[in-house]
């Protein structure tokens, strides 16, 4: 299927516009993403219904811990990414193109498809996640469209590199977003993904900006990207270019796919990162990948009342009403209820 945002270069090659990686493609040739080829001078699309996952998830899985708490949230992938991370959760279908000589895998499935199974299922909203959303942009859109008339809402679990194109075409349908920001280093991006900071930061604004609910995922690796420092200037960051209502969640990290020479992230770690957090000025920092921890709990920041109980990825209570503390009435950050949206 011929592919949105690329233009024509010289000698039948295209540029890809998609991601901040502006892919220059010769014919024959694949981008970064390994599934966007040039054929004669036209960029199509390998993975357009092709899903490589369709799940049903909690929203807190993604995470969102401030959009529709509680609720489902049908999740889908296809294989597919624009980074190369060492560290990669999902590498088995993320980096799939690129480890096993470009084998695209997957089941057929069309948008309304997409949509009639999440309305079966009783999901508030469409989850685009697993790999990045941005390498099936042109699925993730069309099931987008269909999605919002039925009142179902859309969330993108992004590494933040699309173009800014990219997210003018896809915010009249996007309601929320988890974004990794993986790190508050250039080089950390260039050695550990095939990527650069800057343009994740552009994009963080740019959703901000339009309307999208943004939270913001990092997860500590020890020894790469947990210095004190380098955390404080990451959360002064988002209070400064979000907001300090922006919520922040700080993952546990496990050795997995090219990086198992680092330890499991140490407790203490993210406890101490959580402070740092708090103390740059955020409402709300969450530690994760370690249930049972009290930094998996909403807290009002006005009286210090816990509103919103996990553990894991489980809502055990949700003490909420019409979006505010029903202790001291503070008004809540975040999307709770479908009507407010």
């Amino acid at each position: 299927m011929k592919a949105r945002l690329f233009e024509t270069a010289d000698e039948e090659a295209v540029r890809c516009i998609l991601c901040h990686h502006r892919c220059n493609i010769k014919p024959g040739h694949r981008g970064i993403c390994q599934v966007r080829r040039n054929d004669q001078g036209t960029l199509n699309t390998l993975v357009y219904g092709t899903l490589i996952a369709r799940h049903v998830d909690p929203i807190e899985k993604k995470p969102l811990f401030h959009f529709l708490p509680g609720s489902l949230s049908y999740s889908i992938a296809t294989v597919g990414c624009n980074f190369r991370c060492t560290f990669c959760q999902n590498a088995e279908i993320a980096q799939m193109p690129r480890d096993r000589e470009g084998l695209v895998m997957g089941s057929t499935c069309a948008p309304d498809a997409v949509v009639a199974d999440a309305l079966q299922e009783n999901c508030q909203s469409i989850a685009y996640t697993y790999t990045e959303p941005t390498v099936y942009f042109e699925f993730a859109l069309d099931t987008a469209r269909i999605a919002h008339a039925y009142g179902i809402k859309n969330i993108f679990v992004t590494n933040g590199y699309m173009t800014p194109e990219a997210l003018e075409m896809a915010a009249p349908y996007l309601d929320g977003a988890n974004v990794d920001l993986k790190a508050f280093s250039d080089e950390f991006y260039k050695t550990q993904c095939g990527a650069r900071l800057e343009p994740v930061k552009t994009t963080l604004r740019k959703m901000k900006s339009v309307g999208v609910w943004v939270e913001v995922t990092t997860l500590i690796i020890p020894g790469l990207n947990d210095d004190p420092e380098e955390l404080r200037r990451l959360a002064g960051f988002l209070v400064e270019a979000l907001g300090p209502e922006t919520p922040w969640h700080i993952s546990r990290f496990h050795p997995t796919y090219r990086l198992t020479d680092r330890p499991v992230t140490p407790v203490a770690t993210l406890r101490r990162a959580r402070q740092i957090g708090l103390k740059a000025g955020l409402l709300y920092v969450y530690t994760g990948n370690v249930p049972g921890e009290d930094g998996e709990n909403t807290i009002c920041p006005g009286c210090g009342a816990v509103l919103i109980e996990r553990y894991g990825f489980t809502v055990r209570r949700n003490r909420i009403r019409e979006d505010q503390c029903p202790h001291c009435a503070t008004p809540l950050h975040g999307v709770f209820s479908a009507s407010r949206l």
